[in-house]
């Protein structure tokens, strides 16, 4: 029974001793570090260092348009690459950045750039988004694919910036032409300067640029000089300025009558207050008999103009 007692008796101590022993400190869980989440950049320093937008911020700061991209916004950016801005015609970029042409391209940069953050989810609900220049653009989606003003495709959306949201397009967009008033735009033709010197020397320049709506049956220089010799130096002398502006009157009708109404009519009062008869054969449009109609529907700030191959001349 001894060797028992003492066993019983040395385990006993080994228990106690252990039961006293100082307990370790438990060591503390470190919590997992986040990640912070990358800084964004605004939309002119995203697109720099994309690396495919080189133009297009070599032509933001020509424009002076640097700071206002970088401003608050929110901007959507319709961003075309370095290979949209190779789709323009040879030496197009060059010229858009020389200094005489800069608000020409300043209102091309801003055609690209609506206010507000628009993602590519809410493009596509839409059919037009006005843009900042106040030209709209036109959206459609044609097989599962996103087309500004039907030719220019969507082809990386959702770039996102602190200020905004970048969609890269594959063209560059080039808003509408600003319509001018009638005279203005014969004169810009260039076919057309025989007329346009008949409308000063006639004192009809400021009725045509008037509010209207006018139509004009426009003779080319060329229809002018089918006239006998001598006939326009002589209608342009002072004495004769009544019959030239009589002649010049016959050409124009009041408001506003495109093609598709011209061909619907067997003839068109004049403001001279004498009709001009309308003929369609084979297809062809006549004043007259014998006037052919041979350009159609150029369209003014002011009405429209119809191109003719000769001079109409009033009835004696």
């Amino acid at each position: 029974m001894k060797p028992f007692s003492l066993l019983s008796i040395l385990l006993v101590a080994i228990l106690t001793l252990a039961a006293c022993a100082p307990q370790p400190t438990p060591v503390a869980t470190p919590e997992p570090t986040a990640i912070p989440e990358p800084m964004l950049s605004d939309i002119v320093d995203t697109a720099v260092a994309d690396g495919r937008f080189t133009t297009l911020a070599a032509a933001l700061g020509a424009a002076d348009l640097v700071d206002t991209l970088k401003g608050e916004g929110p901007f959507t950016v319709f961003a075309p690459t370095d290979d949209a801005f190779a789709k323009l015609p040879e030496g197009t970029v060059e010229s858009l950045l020389l200094p005489e042409n800069l608000e020409q391209l300043k209102s091309i940069l801003l055609y690209h750039v609506v206010s507000g953050k628009v993602m590519a989810a809410d493009v596509v609900t839409l059919t037009s988004a006005d843009t900042v220049l106040g030209e709209p653009v036109t959206i459609k989606v044609d097989n599962g694919k996103v087309y500004l003003n039907d030719t220019v495709e969507v082809i990386i959306t959702d770039v996102e910036a602190s200020n905004g949201v970048i969609h890269v397009i594959d063209s560059v967009l080039l808003p509408p032409a600003k319509l001018v008033d009638i005279v203005d735009t014969a004169v810009a033709d260039g076919r057309f300067t025989t007329l346009a010197a008949a409308l000063g020397a006639a004192d009809l320049v400021d009725t045509l640029k008037g509010e209207g709506p006018f139509t004009v049956f426009a003779p080319t220089d060329d229809a002018f000089a089918k006239l006998p010799e001598g006939t326009v130096e002589s209608l342009l002398l002072p004495e004769n300025l009544e019959q030239l502006k009589s002649i010049l009157l016959y050409h124009v009708v009041s408001g506003k009558v495109p093609a598709a109404d011209v061909v619907t009519l067997t003839s068109a009062d004049t403001v001279l207050g004498e009709p001009v008869t309308i003929k369609v054969d084979n297809g062809k449009v006549y004043l007259n008999d014998t006037v052919e109609v041979i350009i159609t529907d150029v369209e003014a700030s002011n009405g429209v103009i119809h191109v003719i191959d000769a001079v109409l001349l009033p009835p004696q």
